[in-house]
């Protein structure tokens, strides 16, 4: 009820007025305490020299950000230039056969940036797995998968297995447990499907050129096997009206993006900040909330960045990769939260959906989303921060289910019933902002420190109640109504949509 309410108009524009005015000045809190701290000695690793004719230094704590931009730059433009180069002359030349060629070109290009042994233990646990895809058993997949996973994940059998590349570079560690883990997950994926096939089986190349397609093997997106047999299996290959328009706008607003966040770095000190507990508590709440929020929006950014780039080449091959993930300024549920959404998409698949079913039943649900956090638990790599997020985010994930299923109880399904439309969206959105702030509370914990999302609850729930809490309260209310607006648009549009394809 009131997914479709309206609104008033000058409610809608009260709402994003205050959540405007908001945004601005938690900005020039952040602002100010990135320019009187620029030149802390605390701070002296987390900011380098950047505009000096701007007189700003830039943010530079994000170890991933940096190394795409400058020791992996140059790695990134020639493999990926080479393989959309190789995959044009392949689509024009042997479409029936370009799944093979970007095999080679993948194998060839681990080959040569981690050499003979790392190709070596890359393909032993492909053959691994595809022998225990042979049983066709569902369980036998699942513990072969996860024990794979977990050698690269649990010491010391991960060190065990790095330790046999030899030679040194900056991006070793991070290319090597890259490519092994995502590699788990196709390989775990391609078994999966392979139980379920009526007859026969996938063959052995069938996974290689699975996961050697080089745009997917370093860094995802995880694509399900089926998806990607299917899409690299078509011999006609067309594109979409507009589809190479698409793709060139898509390209242009990524390296806007790239800029931007630039530009950004250069003012807002959002990750180094945390960093420094003491300065940080002299914040005013409005600006720890905003800087709370900041990272989570700044990890969003990223995440669309990296996979949008490897997905425009994806496009450019015929492929229809998984999306990027949804912003966080859009979300105010659980189930909707995911920084990796082919991550998510392989979980949901083959964890959550599986056990979870159609997600009404309170248990079966609540050892759907166990396992799942289980399962991402290996997958982020097991200890104390890892733990403490999946449990705060399992909950999460439950207690929605359980508000859900109590307020559908006689009496207040009945109250309900009595509300207008637009009364029932503006309770929703009350408890939707309360959602909001425990995704941020939850999340802050992987992206920063347990000290530092622990400062922010105590400043804003307990220091700071009941001003600062009730204000920030209301203002994430507002912004959940601007969501929900935006929701209600898109629902329309899908109803039209779904009419004239009825009419036709």
């Amino acid at each position: 009820m009131g997914v479709k309410a309206m609104l008033p108009s000058s409610e809608l524009g009260f709402y994003a007025l205050v959540v405007t005015c908001a945004v601005l000045y938690s900005g020039s809190g952040i602002f100010e305490a990135s320019r009187d701290s620029m030149n802390r000695k605390a701070f002296r690793d987390g900011i380098k020299p950047g505009w000096h004719y701007f007189g700003r230094k830039m943010d530079v704590a994000d170890f991933e950000w940096v190394m795409w931009f400058t020791s992996f730059r140059n790695i990134i433009i020639f493999a990926l230039s080479g393989h959309v180069l190789f995959g044009k002359i392949c689509s024009m030349t042997v479409p029936q056969h370009r799944a093979v060629m970007y095999m080679i070109y993948g194998v060839l290009a681990v080959l040569g940036s981690m050499g003979t042994v790392y190709l070596m233990i890359i393909l032993s646990h492909c053959l691994l797995l595809y022998s225990v895809a042979l049983a066709k058993q569902k369980w036998l997949c699942y513990v072969a998968g996860l024990g794979c996973l977990a050698s690269f994940k649990v010491e010391p059998f991960g060190s065990w297995q790095s330790g046999f590349v030899t030679g040194a570079f900056d991006l070793q560690d991070v290319l090597f447990y890259g490519g092994c883990t995502f590699t788990i997950m196709r390989c775990m994926s391609f078994a999966l499907e392979s139980s379920e096939k009526e007859q026969g089986i996938y063959s052995i190349f069938d996974l290689l050129k699975y996961n050697f397609y080089l745009p997917f093997f370093f860094f995802g997106p995880v694509m399900t096997f089926d998806q990607f047999h299917a899409q690299v299996s078509t011999r006609e290959l067309r594109r979409k009206d507009n589809e190479m328009k698409n793709i060139r706008v898509h390209a242009l607003l990524h390296v806007g993006a790239i800029i931007a966040v630039d530009i950004f770095f250069h003012f807002f000190y959002i990750l180094t900040l945390p960093s420094d507990l003491k300065f940080v508590n002299r914040l005013s709440d409005w600006s720890l909330a905003g800087l709370a929020y900041s990272n989570l929006v700044y990890d969003w950014v990223k995440a669309a960045v990296m996979f949008g780039v490897i997905n425009t080449i994806a496009r450019l091959d015929h492929l229809d990769p998984p999306q990027p993930p949804k912003c966080i300024t859009m979300l105010y549920i659980f189930a909707e939260t995911h920084f990796d959404r082919g991550i998510n998409d392989w979980l949901c698949k083959y964890v959550y959906d599986h056990i979870g079913e159609n997600h009404d039943d309170i248990l079966k649900e609540l050892v759907a989303s166990i396992s799942t956090f289980a399962v991402t638990t290996l997958w982020l790599g097991p200890c104390e921060v890892v733990y403490i997020w999946s449990l705060f985010n399992c909950f999460g994930l439950n207690f929605e289910l359980w508000v859900q299923k109590f307020f559908q109880l006689g009496p207040f399904a009945k109250l309900e019933a009595k509300l207008s439309g637009a009364m029932s969206r503006r309770i929703r959105a009350a408890f939707g902002a309360v959602n909001f702030w425990a995704i941020v509370l939850y999340n802050i914990l992987a992206l920063n420190s347990l000290e530092f999302a622990l400062l922010v609850t105590k400043r804003l729930l307990v220091m700071g109640f009941p001003v600062s809490t009730l204000s920030i309260w209301f203002i994430t209310y507002c912004g959940v109504q601007l969501i929900k607006e935006r929701e209600r648009i898109l629902a329309l549009e899908e109803e039209e949509k779904g009419d004239k394809a009825k009419v036709e």
